[in-house]
């Protein structure tokens, strides 16, 4: 049975990669009242990420919660080097991610690594590092900082006292930990994308229109979001990696529909290009 976790976060956190996720999470640490340091690649990509931090703490604000905690974004991994979790929030691309979470062992010596991923193996990026149990899975979801779940996924190599730790931290954040041993889409990808993708094929078939099988959903049963319209929020291409992965992993039941694959060839990839599903 799991133990009621400490209700606390590090004093300082990195976050390798700016994007909607990264820069989702360092504001949730930074509300919780952590030093934040976010690493992009460049001066370009760090600018961009400083405005959508800024926006998304500003609006925080605006309704009242401030935060107490910072947010420096920089392009030099060796800022990470005192922070006591960093966390990898790039995109879903394994030999990416594993050349990210090298270089953040490299630059964060006495830190543990998180990874975001939402469907790849823990244990498989973990091998990738010279200490393996410095790795766990923090899976985040958008939008981060009103999002209340985070999975913590357990590698091979995990500790369970880190495990431990990490729903500390979660508990921190004011967010729900689930503990999900490292399978193929941990339980909230595997759970999601299935519904997803049997959406897609009911839209494929003329079965319903897109607005008719989201509310079948939302007003049957009580789903916040229909599974199309959660889609155009994750990212067409985010979910067309992650099926897949799982077709890879689990079989033909989580092979792609054709008009998945279309729609991101034709670059309709959901609210983040103003068309997917939905227009934006």
């Amino acid at each position: 049975m799991n133990t009621v976790p400490d209700k606390t976060v590090p004093d300082t956190v990195g976050v390798y990669g700016g994007g909607r996720m990264g820069g989702g999470i360092a504001h949730a640490f930074a509300l919780a009242g952590a030093a934040v340091t976010v690493v992009e690649n460049d001066e370009s990509s760090a600018a961009s990420a400083r405005d959508r931090i800024a926006a998304s703490l500003a609006k925080s604000a605006e309704r009242g919660t401030e935060a107490s905690g910072s947010v420096t974004v920089v392009t030099d991994p060796a800022a990470l080097a005192g922070c006591r979790l960093v966390v990898e929030a790039v995109p879903e691309v394994a030999d990416l991610k594993e050349a990210v979470l090298a270089r953040i062992e490299s630059a964060a010596p006495g830190a543990v690594i998180g990874s975001n991923t939402s469907s790849l193996s823990i244990t498989a990026l973990a091998s990738s590092l010279e200490d393996p149990s410095r790795l766990i899975g923090l899976h985040f979801f958008n939008p981060v900082p009103v999002s209340e779940l985070v999975e913590v996924v357990v590698g091979e190599e995990t500790p369970p006292a880190l495990v431990e730790e990490a729903r500390g931290w979660v508990a921190g954040l004011g967010k729900t930990a689930i503990t999900v041993r490292d399978a193929p889409g941990f339980a909230s990808s595997r759970l999601g994308v299935a519904l997803a993708l049997e959406a897609m094929r009911m839209l494929e078939e003329g079965v319903a229109s897109a607005e008719d099988i989201d509310t079948a959903m939302t007003l049957g049963y009580r789903h916040p979001v229909g599974p199309l319209k959660t889609t155009d929020i994750v990212g067409l291409d985010v979910r067309l990696n992650i099926a897949e992965h799982l077709e890879r992993e689990l079989g033909p039941r989580f092979a792609p529909p054709q008009l998945l694959r279309d729609k991101v060839a034709a670059g309709e990839l959901g609210r983040k290009s103003g068309k997917g599903f939905y227009s934006w």
